[in-house]
């Protein structure tokens, strides 16, 4: 598009595609933490230069990875550093498609019983998870686990957990049992 009568430059709106340039603020907005206050304010003693930084706990057994305690990304979505709470269903899966911006695609393999062949039959789920900047390593084929929280967007109402194995390939194979 060319640009408007009495501008210099056009100002584009970038986002980061990948989970790598995570560290840096792309958005238009001023991202922070709401739970942390970011304005100067008068400290009596000695200067740190520690930032202060939101993180807990999600319980269940799940440590906070090392990456959520010392990142300087911003995500309101995670678990560990956001305002959102794990509660419902925690499952595990095989990661299928990085692709999008912090959401990854999930594939969970499982038996379904018919009784009236007295048989088993192979049937799969995909979910949409929310994979927090904390695993930015996350690629697929790895086994992960995840955990159902309120609604994120339109289709996402999982966040990613943990991260069990890595695998070097996916394969289309089922391997639940």
């Amino acid at each position: 598009r060319p640009l408007r009568p009495g501008t210099t430059e056009r100002h584009t709106h970038t986002r980061a595609s990948t989970m790598e340039g995570q560290g840096t603020q792309t958005e238009r907005a001023f991202l922070k933490q709401p739970t942390v206050y970011v304005g100067k304010r008068r400290v009596l003693g000695k200067k740190s230069g520690k930032t202060t930084r939101f993180v807990r706990d999600v319980g269940l057994g799940f440590k906070t990875p090392s990456a959520a305690v010392q990142g300087k990304w911003i995500d309101k979505k995670c678990p560990f550093t956001g305002n959102v709470a794990i509660r419902g269903r925690i499952l595990r899966g095989v990661v299928v498609s990085n692709k999008m911006t912090r959401t990854i695609i999930v594939r969970r393999e499982y038996m379904h019983y018919l009784p009236k062949y007295n048989r088993y039959e192979k049937r799969h789920r995909n979910f949409p998870v929310h994979a927090s900047p904390a695993f930015a390593l996350v690629k697929p084929g790895d086994q992960v686990v995840f955990g159902q929280c309120r609604p994120l967007s339109k289709t996402v109402r999982f966040n990613l957990l943990k991260i069990e194995t890595s695998k070097a390939a996916y394969a289309k194979a089922f391997n639940a049992f």
